[in-house]
């Protein structure tokens, strides 16, 4: 059984995204940007309450401005997807999770060492250039169990 319901535009927008975000981190980069979108539709806390589809987490705006900078800024977040990003995608929505975005909800690229916290958060670990962060013990559940 697949991690969340989606659909074939989902996978899309997933690979679009992931390809934006890390594709200069290699598969294994994109795998991790995967686990945190599919993270935060499953979650149901903090930020994520009400997210619960693909889109819905792809186009959240937080504080203003959209939740990721691959929407923000536009970059190749636009392209078409490719196969290799599709596969990706898909295998994130149907199972894929590993350390250290097995639990996490947000990651960042801070070029300079990871904080060991971003927004009271803690630092669950660091692939190439990005930073992950899960949240706190026993604040989101849904996380742990998803």
């Amino acid at each position: 059984m697949a991690r969340v319901k989606y659909t074939d535009s989902d996978v899309a927008l997933v690979a679009r995204m992931i390809r934006a975000e890390a594709e200069g981190e290699g598969q294994q980069g994109m795998l991790y940007v995967g686990n945190v979108i599919v993270n935060r539709a499953i979650a149901d806390c903090l930020d994520f309450k009400e997210v619960r589809t693909i889109p819905q987490v792809i186009y959240q705006v937080q504080g203003g401005n959209y939740s990721f900078e691959a929407v923000q800024k536009g970059n190749v977040f636009y392209n078409r997807a490719r196969g290799v990003e599709k596969r990706l995608a898909k295998k994130t929505l149907d199972f894929w999770r590993e350390h250290p975005a097995k639990y996490a909800l947000w990651y960042f690229n801070p070029y300079a060492p990871c904080p060991p916290t971003w927004y009271d958060q803690p630092f669950s670990g660091q692939f190439k250039q990005h930073c992950y962060y899960e949240p706190i013990a026993n604040t989101c559940d849904s996380v742990y169990r998803g």
